[in-house]
């Protein structure tokens, strides 16, 4: 009976032992695997970055010389300018979103989250999209929590968010207020928006995916907001949050939610 317990501990211990050198084999397999995904991911968006640089120098002055050509009396010459400026207008509005699209790509494996002053961070949200909106058009943000309130986030996909949103308004909003009003509700944090103007709330039904497998999507002439607000949805559907956007009388609300860690939400108020 002794021979035998000690027989099945042995067993037991080999076991246990052969299951750990196999398990170190091949976490070492799967780490490598997985650095070598992000060097080429990074690689990638790296080389799509260059290309979209190389190419919107000579894409912005083929427009700008067959714009002046527009200009000749010579219908046939003012026919062929129109022709090559849509083209290269076209071209260069596809080299933005694939810009954009690798963005988005690039930053799907992990997060990287830090502590941020969420006052600071809004403002200077609005101070960078006040330099794209219009002459009349004010960018107000308001909150009920503390100054010193802070969160947890990925900064990375949260200025992707918070861009595409406001730029997304900003084409929208000819003159007046675009409201941007953010606070701590059920563990997390929700940020609302609402402007004069339609966001295109019909994208908001498809996922990215969907979005981009339809013929000639990348053909929209207004694929930039499409595609804008298709990512600001995967990005929230990443984050485990919810994602609203409503249209009516022409006025856009819109708001998104977040699980997240926030600290000193009503710190001295």
């Amino acid at each position: 009976m002794m021979i035998t317990v000690i027989s099945v501990s042995v067993l037991l211990v080999a076991f246990g032992i052969f299951f750990l050198i196999v398990r170190h084999r091949y976490q070492k397999r799967l780490d490598l695997a997985t650095k070598r995904a992000q060097q080429s991911g990074h690689m990638k968006s790296v080389f799509i970055d260059s290309i979209s640089r190389t190419l919107r120098a000579p894409l912005d002055a083929i427009s700008g010389f067959s714009d002046m050509l527009l200009e000749e009396k010579d219908e046939r010459v003012k026919e062929l300018a129109s022709n090559i400026s849509g083209h290269a207008k076209e071209l260069s509005k596809f080299v933005e979103q694939l810009y954009e699209m690798s963005k988005f790509e690039g930053i799907t494996p992990s997060f990287t989250f830090i502590e941020v002053n969420l006052t600071e961070l809004m403002a200077s949200y609005r101070r960078e999209a006040m330099n794209f909106t219009k002459p009349d058009v004010t960018i107000r943000v308001t909150t009920d929590l503390s100054p010193h309130c802070r969160a947890i986030l990925d900064t990375n996909l949260m200025h992707q968010l918070m861009m595409h949103l406001l730029s997304n308004a900003a084409r929208h909003v000819t003159q007046g207020d675009i409201y941007i009003k953010y606070n701590c509700e059920r563990r997390g944090l929700k940020v609302a928006f609402s402007y004069a103007g339609m966001g295109q709330a019909e994208v908001v039904g498809s996922d990215i995916y969907t979005l981009l497998q339809s013929e000639d999507a990348l053909k929209y002439s207004d694929m930039s907001n499409r595609l804008g607000i298709a990512i600001c949805k995967a990005i929230v559907n990443m984050l485990g949050g919810e994602f609203f956007m409503d249209e009516s009388a022409n006025k856009t609300i819109l708001s998104f939610w977040f699980p997240c860690t926030m600290k000193d939400i009503y710190k001295d108020l």
